[in-house]
């Protein structure tokens, strides 16, 4: 039985936990708490532990496909595995930023939307429409695609203004925006690009906003809601490292929670 999850689902999913919160699972074996071997069955106990730590402060876990292909083929395992350790009211993302011509595009949504069965994959949108579309032919599945990113190299591309003086995203974002519709499509927008959010609105008024760059990065929290948040909310606000590294000792799991809940109890102030 195929995983899906629809706007309504995951609006209410927002709404009830009054969350916003996306943990991202960037488990790097090199970093697991003292205490743990740097093994394949660690790793995964880690997972389990953050995820059972964290699993009613968040709507959302994102899985960086990176650490756990950099196992081979345990880390695919591995990432299949944690994804059954996760509840059944949580959106899963494959944090994987494919793009590519259309067959191989078609095969990439198969592993990921067949095989894996996420509900959702990120994807880098610059080889156009026809890298994109052949993920919307699964049905109550998302794509989200890379729009205006949080690390200090956006500026060399896609905030260049082009000839009518808008940056470069901008065009990304009207063009993208036609190839899905809000009901399965998101778009990354980076928390420390938070002077762009309104604009941002303007042209995706109703999409959901998934948001990296909060936390480690220090993207500013009440800015990213205040300019971002819908009257449905609307967004996925993303930490990863300063969860998961809260803690480095047997109580690695307690850390991660009260970093968890720290960051939901600065996201209701979105909610009225």
């Amino acid at each position: 039985m195929s995983r899906k999850f629809s706007l309504k689902e995951l609006d209410e999913q927002v709404q009830k936990k009054k969350s916003f919160l996306c943990v991202g699972l960037d488990t790097d074996m090199d970093k697991l708490p003292i205490h743990l071997a740097k093994t394949p069955v660690a790793f995964l106990n880690f997972n389990r532990q953050i995820i059972e730590a964290t699993s009613d402060l968040c709507v959302a876990y994102k899985i960086n496909t990176a650490f756990y292909e950099v196992l081979g083929a345990k880390g695919w395992e591995l990432f299949k595995q944690t994804i059954d350790l996760i509840p059944k009211n949580i959106f899963i993302i494959a944090d994987a930023k494919r793009g590519d011509i259309g067959n191989t595009s078609s095969q990439y949504a198969k592993a990921f939307f067949e095989e894996l069965d996420v509900h959702a994959i990120t994807l880098s949108p610059y080889m156009g429409k026809d890298s994109v579309t052949p993920y919307f032919e699964h049905k109550n599945k998302w794509v989200i695609l890379l729009g205006l990113t949080s690390n200090e190299g956006a500026k060399d591309f896609q905030l260049e203004k082009m000839k009518d003086e808008k940056p470069l995203y901008t065009h990304v974002l009207e063009t993208a925006s036609k190839w899905g519709k809000k009901e399965n499509t998101m778009f990354v927008i980076g928390a420390t690009k938070e002077e762009e959010f309104k604009r941002v609105r303007e042209i995706l008024p109703e999409h959901f906003l998934l948001v990296p760059g909060v936390g480690s990065q220090g993207g500013d929290m009440e800015e990213v809601i205040k300019l971002g948040a819908t009257k449905n909310g609307r967004l996925l606000i993303n930490a990863s490292r300063s969860i998961l590294y809260a803690g480095n000792e047997q109580d690695f799991a307690a850390k991660a929670r009260e970093e968890a809940f720290r960051l939901k109890l600065q996201m209701e102030s979105g909610f009225h």
